[in-house]
């Protein structure tokens, strides 16, 4: 297997994975503001991440893995003051929401999961050490980071000075040093979440939230730090300013997190996702008509850093492509294998090629052909362990393919009596009859195979 290489944000270049500690990986990406449910894009990035994440497992021998909840947040408040529902009730809510809806998608929980509400005094840590730093100050209730001070600012953006200024999405209040200046503190009012601290009560600007708890949790620097394409400027921009500017060394903008992994955007239909078009399109809603698996095939389609057009004709290819490989577990289901066994080269290769999962899908085809066809417990051990790193064919194939499935929409008694009445046609040669009871029970949904153990059927879309 060749060595891992990541495309690094923070260089611009493709480069080898060198880990701070070999013994231990820690890597972190941005996880959801929990005021709704989350759409198709944020799903993309959990599912990268899932993957980066197992790759890095079957290298070193601990990888730490931390995905925020951010809890506090002006969206957070807006939905409440809308729907009525307190802060607590609608964070708890759509969190579970996510969590659930990501392992449909065959995400596995990361290792930790933070609270930014549970990290508060590290917060007011920070932002303390930024002042007596100078590159904070206190205004109107308000602690803004001061972004002239950090001459270093841009660095993983490569945006300019206006660039910068234009795209911070925020007013410029009266009570700015510089345009470019962005909030780590902000006050409360009487009916919004807040905590005391030494510039009164208040609550924490949302950028300051992931420099806290990934340096609770991981420690400065650690190796990899992400999400998606969209978190770049500002946030990711703003986390690497008040963490190097506070703890780390503000001359080395890779003194916070070595290597920076974005994923890019998701398009629906070629458009792109907006309440105006109304296309956002919910990983809530997609899994009550799609398998999990299906889905994440989907977003595993295309290089993560490339954008991924989101279509119907996408998922039906990321089906078809399922139904092949569940076709080859199925011809090898009585052959023994190897759970402990490792992925091959041929297919590792191409994931520690900057994670090219089209490049490792068509791997694993081609191992599930080979496996079908030889039979043999070291390709059915090869197979397998391929797709348990991307965490796909991990259901029943019988089950999956609609063999012999019963349910409330399948009337097994009246397939029983039409196949055996087919068998009795077969015996008497009527082949005539034979076919027509084929086509009968495709009109209703079921299609017939002749095997040399008998006839097997499985429900058809």
């Amino acid at each position: 297997m060749t060595a891992l290489k990541l495309q690094n944000s923070l260089s611009g270049k493709k480069e080898t994975f060198e880990p701070i500690n070999p013994d231990h990986v820690r890597i972190y990406a941005c996880g959801p503001t929990v005021y709704s449910y989350a759409h198709i894009g944020n799903a993309r990035m959990a599912v990268v991440f899932d993957v980066l994440a197992n790759v890095l497992r079957t290298i070193y021998p601990k990888v730490t893995y931390v995905s925020n909840i951010t809890d506090v947040d002006d969206k957070i408040i807006t939905a409440s003051h809308e729907t009525g529902e307190a802060i607590d009730t609608i964070t708890k809510k759509y969190a579970d929401i996510y969590n659930a809806d990501m392992a449909s998608l065959g995400v596995k929980a990361p290792d930790i999961q933070p609270r930014a509400t549970d990290h508060i005094s590290q917060m007011i840590a920070i932002i303390e050490e930024l002042i007596k730093k100078d590159h904070a100050y206190a205004a109107d209730g308000h602690v803004l980071f001061n972004v002239p001070s950090f001459p270093k600012y841009g660095g993983l953006s490569g945006r300019s000075r206006d660039e910068q200024i234009a795209g911070a999405r925020v007013e410029v209040a009266s009570y700015k040093k510089d345009p470019a200046d962005f909030v780590l503190w902000k006050p409360s009012n009487d009916d919004e979440p807040g905590w005391d601290s030494p510039w009164g009560k208040g609550r924490p600007g949302w950028h300051i939230e992931c420099s806290a708890m990934a340096q609770e949790h991981l420690g400065l620097p650690f190796d990899i730090h992400g999400g998606g394409a969209d978190l770049k400027f500002p946030h990711h921009e703003n986390e690497i300013a008040q963490s190097c500017c506070a703890h780390g060394d503000k001359e080395d903008l890779s003194s916070f997190s070595k290597y920076w992994v974005h994923n890019g955007f998701v398009t629906v239909e070629g458009e792109k996702m907006s309440k105006s078009l109304g296309n956002v399109t919910l990983a809530h809603d997609l899994i009550k008509e799609h398998a999990g698996e299906t889905l994440r095939l989907t977003l595993l389609s295309a290089h993560y850093r490339q954008p991924l057009d989101w279509t119907e004709e996408s998922i039906k290819q990321s089906k078809k492509t399922l139904d092949r490989l569940y076709q080859y577990m199925r011809e090898i289901d009585d052959i023994d294998y190897d759970d402990q066994a490792s992925a091959p080269d041929t297919f590792m290769d191409a994931l520690c090629d900057d994670l090219n999962t089209p490049k490792a899908i068509s791997a694993l085809i081609a191992l599930g052909k080979h496996a079908a066809e030889a039979k043999t417990p070291a390709a059915k051990s090869e197979f397998y362990a391929a797709a348990r790193t991307l965490n796909i064919l991990q259901q029943n194939a019988d089950e999956w393919l609609g063999y012999s499935v019963s349910g409330n929409d399948v009337d097994e008694n009246m397939i029983n009596f039409l196949l055996q009445q087919r068998k009795d046609a077969r015996a008497e040669k009527n082949y005539a009859r034979s076919d027509e009871i084929r086509d009968e029970l495709l009109e209703m949904g079921i299609a017939i195979e002749d095997t040399a153990e008998g006839t097997i059927w499985k429900k058809v879309s």
